[in-house]
């Protein structure tokens, strides 16, 4: 039987054209995409196609577009073994991240792709990049069940974890890394995967989807000379209910008496502070200095070898299930979706 493949567009560089006029980029259709594989034809697999209407620059996505995406992946389940989501890069880990989250005992392939060239240019790295996502969202063990039950990211003959994926450069073919956690496959002449480190879900329960989120979330970066004024009153903010907090190193910051205090008085009114590495490798130990000690005193809780992408989303999935603070920080430090080492 020949297996069944979704190709989600939501937009992004791989389906855009050059307007002649501005010589900008601009959305175009899913046709116009198709047209420019015709080696999509020769697979042994039957590909459907969804595209969000109209497609959206990657910019502009946000938690409801994540939430509609998470339904369309839901409603169609059941008729196919496996979903590719042709999406733009600049965001593409922060939803990756968060349809992690938002798919439960996930037991199907949704692989995210795209491309930094349209794919009517001809030095496109979005063929090979759609095509090798296609193949891999249809592999499959000899009892039918899918080689990669979970939301990765293919780019550049690399598959990678989404919840464990950073984009790395603006304008290179190798526009993602995760830099905490092994390649789940790597294509060359063949695919090798990874069957050591991809997730294992229970294949006789079903995938359970979520379509909440609560976004009342934010992100700072400590850097020399960051002021208790500005930083006071980011804690202040109405509603909001959790901080990532972007530390040097191992997870360090200044000794200031008022950061202490004041990350100290955000914890007291059940505000979630975690801590996340300001460097793309390596993780949070906060008992290993004595600037991270004062961290964890002060409430702040370890986000290990999380991304920033990941720690956000999952903070926003949390959020939307538990209305206790000490819930969600509970959650924060367990590995849920194969998002952080522990």
């Amino acid at each position: 039987m020949k297996r069944k493949v979704l190709l989600i567009y939501t937009g992004g560089t791989i389906g855009m054209n050059r307007n002649p006029l501005t010589k900008a980029l601009e959305p175009f259709d899913f046709e116009h995409l198709l047209s420019n594989v015709p080696e999509l034809k020769q697979f042994d697999t039957l590909i459907s196609t969804y595209q969000f209407s109209p497609p959206i620059d990657s910019s502009d996505m946000s938690p409801q577009r994540w939430t509609e995406l998470s339904h369309v992946i839901a409603d169609h389940y059941d008729q196919y073994d496996g979903f590719v989501v042709l999406h733009g890069t600049d965001t593409m880990a922060y939803t990756a991240s968060a349809l992690s989250y938002m798919l439960e005992n996930l037991t199907k392939p949704v692989v995210f792709t795209g491309s930094q060239l349209p794919i009517d240019q001809l030095r496109t790295d979005g063929k090979e990049n759609l095509i090798t996502s296609i193949e891999i969202a249809a592999a499959h063990h000899q009892d039918g069940t899918a080689l990669v039950p979970e939301v990765g990211i293919y780019f550049n003959g690399h598959l990678m974890r989404g919840n464990r994926t950073t984009k790395l450069s603006a304008d290179g073919f190798n526009a993602f890394e995760s830099f905490n956690y092994p390649h789940l496959a790597e294509a060359g002449v063949n695919i090798g995967y990874r069957e050591d480190i991809i997730r294992k879900p229970d294949f006789r329960k079903p995938m359970k989807p979520h379509f909440r989120l609560d976004s009342n979330v934010i992100i700072f970066s400590l850097f020399p000379g960051i002021r208790e004024d500005l930083i006071r009153h980011i804690i202040a903010t109405p509603n909001l209910r959790s901080i990532v907090m972007r530390t040097f190193g191992s997870g360090n910051a200044p000794q200031s008496p008022w950061l202490i205090s004041a990350l100290r008085e955000a914890t007291r009114r059940g505000k979630v502070v975690i801590n996340i590495s300001q460097c793309m490798q390596g993780k949070v130990e906060m008992g290993r200095y004595d600037t991270g000690y004062q961290l964890k005193e002060a409430g702040v809780i370890s986000g290990y070898d999380a991304t920033v992408e990941s720690a956000v989303t999952k903070l926003m999935f949390l959020q939307s299930h538990y209305e206790d603070c000490e819930q969600v920080r509970r959650y924060m430090q367990l590995n849920i979706r194969g998002e952080i080492s522990v």
